[in-house]
């Protein structure tokens, strides 16, 4: 192995073999204490620590890196508290994430570090957020991903690459090429001779290099992000490598060649630098045992710290209150506002949509807009029309069809301070992006204490003839995954109120949107800014012999059926958010009618009206004067002929269902 030194001090040599030193002797003690049963895990970097290290070293502290597995040197590096560390791998509370993740799926925003998640790509793209949020705050900074030689093959690489390939983003993405994804080797992974020939196809700047030579590593990293920062463009590095233990500890070594083995222990990337050093004259034997002495002896001390550490005890109030950052109160508006006649004319559920958008603008400077045609084009329904003359292109961003990728930036923007909204063309395409949304930005505050403030606005529901793909009501998928707040309103006036909430609220908010009733509705809307607390249902109309509770589209019908039986006395209550959900005041109405009906557009297995009829029947029981009934969309998936679809539609069977319970 040749190390070329180039313009490096014999002080900065010592430094990067501290620096390589210590993540090799944390392991070699770790894995003692794994067979103790100290610890329960360990993916092992044994043999890539130049990489992680020298990658670290080459960029600026305050420069954003998303690691992987391997990569304890990055931490080592970035000087985070190695008691910390210790106790991280415990399970301790004191670790970082107190005890609620394993190993290195944890970030730190002191030490600007973004902790992975186990499905490794979505990394990248938050690495593009990051790098947008520098270029829009003008800063000279670059931010660095990492991706294992499997990982590239999943399509949040791919579009995380293209992301930053088309919007110019000062990324720096690098590949650790182990030879194996788990047990599987590279040549059943993908057919390119090199993993570099993948830049290409996004017009992208790519580098090959030994992966286990620090000084190569350091060298060339630097002069990427020198690239990088000039160009304002992307590259993609390659760093070939073995992994000399398992996939992780429990998993063995048994598909690897033996003789793989021995030919990459020779290019142990720890020992070929020390014998550089001592060829150089640079440290002396005496020198190296002596560093490795006072390194082993201060993870001693902090491992002794790590141990004082006392039995996690689990607080149930602490762990619900963690799963959401903390959000500033909103209250309801006064009704003499929600009474305003706003001229010339009422507003219809999109324009009252629109008016919230600029209104969020012109509030959050730091408010960046993205999705599909929504710059020029004004998006798929004109929502956000006439917004880029307004704000400009780089708040108003036309993107690539890569859901995941963008959803992955929004959060990457949230680490630096910024508020993204992204939309979803449709509310079915978020199906592409599901594992950013439920994985990444629902779980990032539970998981380590950094908020995720993303809006996703998502047009949804039936009754436009638009077929299985573009009907779809979805809202259900989201309320199951805590750390998500989920809104659907019904009225312009909510609309308004709701969006702009969402906008304040540090926490991922989807916002749902009904398309049907876009330009079929209308109402009173201020053109005041005002905010509608999330989490607090309405009554839209009072009633005395049964309780409707619907949302949405529902809202409409229930209103229309009551229109048309006025003798009934059907209270209608508006849930408005969905997640969480406003127990009080749906218990407030079953005391008050004693017969309830849950009404959704979504089909009926699964729907939140299951959830709702089953937390009445526990905890309203005896107020019951018959039982919980369910109206919901049929359980197939939703045909495009009208007359199917109208069929399909709970509205359909909303009548009978009425007049089922009201006899009970």
């Amino acid at each position: 192995m040749e190390f070329d030194r180039k313009s490096l001090t014999d002080e900065q040599l010592i430094t990067l073999y501290h620096q390589l030193l210590l993540p090799r002797l944390i392991e070699e003690k770790m894995l003692l204490l794994l067979r103790q049963g100290k610890i329960s895990k360990w993916f092992s970097g044994i043999g890539q620590e130049a990489i992680a290290v020298g990658a670290t070293m080459a960029i600026e502290s305050d420069e954003w890196i998303m690691p992987l597995h391997r990569n304890l040197g990055v931490f080592t590096s970035r000087k985070m508290p190695l008691n910390k560390l210790f106790m991280q791998w415990q399970g301790n509370k004191e670790g970082c994430s107190k005890g609620r993740e394993r190993s290195f799926h944890f970030g730190s925003k002191e030490h600007f570090i973004c902790g992975m998640i186990s499905h490794l790509g979505p990394q990248l793209a938050i690495a593009d957020g990051v790098a947008l949020a520098n270029q829009l705050q003008q800063k000279q900074k670059v931010s660095l991903a990492f991706s294992g030689d499997g990982g590239t093959s999943e399509g949040d690489f791919h579009e995380a690459l293209n992301v930053a390939a088309v919007w110019n983003l000062p990324v720096i993405f690098l590949i650790e090429n182990n030879g194996y994804g788990l047990s599987t080797p590279v040549n059943e992974q993908y057919r390119c001779q090199n993993l570099i020939d993948k830049a290409i196809g996004y017009g992208m700047e790519a580098v090959q290099i030994d992966g286990n030579n620090i000084l190569d590593v350091y060298d060339t990293v630097r002069g990427v992000r020198e690239y990088c920062l000039a160009q304002q463009k992307p590259y993609l590095i390659e760093c070939m490598t073995f992994r000399m233990r398992g996939h992780e500890e429990a998993s063995g070594t048994k598909y690897v060649p033996h003789e793989l083995f021995d030919i990459w222990s020779e290019k142990d990337p720890v020992k070929n630098y020390e014998q550089y050093l001592l060829d150089a004259q640079i440290l002396t034997a005496q020198a190296i045992d002596e560093i490795k002495q006072h390194t082993k002896k201060e993870i001693e001390q902090e491992l002794h710290i790590a141990f004082q550490a006392p039995p996690i005890i689990a607080n149930i109030t602490e762990e619900l209150a963690d799963v959401y950052a903390p959000a500033t109160t909103v209250t309801e508006p006064d009704e003499t506002l929600r009474s305003l006649v706003v001229a010339p004319k009422p507003h219809r559920l999109i324009d009252a949509i629109k008016e919230g958008l600029a209104m969020a603008m012109e509030k959050y400077p730091n408010l960046i807009l993205m999705g599909q045609d929504i710059a020029e084009y004004g998006g798929a329904f004109k929502i956000t029309e006439g917004l880029i003359e307004k704000f400009g292109k780089n708040r108003v961003r036309n993107t690539p069809l890569c859901e995941s990728a963008i959803l992955g930036t929004a959060l990457g923007l949230s680490l630096e301070g910024f508020k993204s909204m992204v939309e979803m063309q449709f509310a079915d395409f978020v199906s592409v992006g599901f594992n950013q949304i439920v994985n990444n930005l629902a779980k990032i505050h539970y998981r380590w204490g950094q908020n995720a403030d993303v809006v996703v606005r998502m047009p949804t529901g039936a009754g436009v003839g638009a077929g299985p793909f573009h009907s779809q009501s979805n809202e259900a998928w989201f309320t199951h995954i805590p750390g998500l707040k989920v809104v659907y309103p019904a009225t312009p006036f909510d609309a308004k109120g709701l969006l702009l909430a969402a906008f304040k609220d540090p926490n991922p908010v989807l916002f749902f949107e009904h398309k049907a009733l876009y330009r079929s509705i209308s109402g009173n809307v201020p053109n005041e800014y005002y905010e509608i607390p999330i989490g607090k249902a309405r009554i839209a109309k009072a009633g005395t012999n049964m309780s409707i509770i619907t949302y949405g589209a529902g809202v409409h019908w229930a209103l229309q059926y009551t229109e048309q039986h006025a003798a009934n006395s059907i209270e209608i209550l508006d849930l408005r958010t969905l997640l969480p959900l406003d127990y009080e005041t749906i218990r407030t109405t079953v005391l008050k009618t004693g017969k309830v009906l849950v009404l959704h557009e979504d089909t009926l297995t699964g729907g939140i009206g299951a959830e709702i009829s089953a937390w009445i029947t526990e905890h309203c029981f005896e107020h019951l004067d018959a039982p919980v009934m369910r109206c919901a969309s049929l359980d197939t998936p939703i045909p495009f002929n009208t007359t199917l679809e109208q069929n399909f539609l709970a509205n359909a069977r909303l009548t009978a269902t009425i007049e089922k319970l009201m006899q009970y």
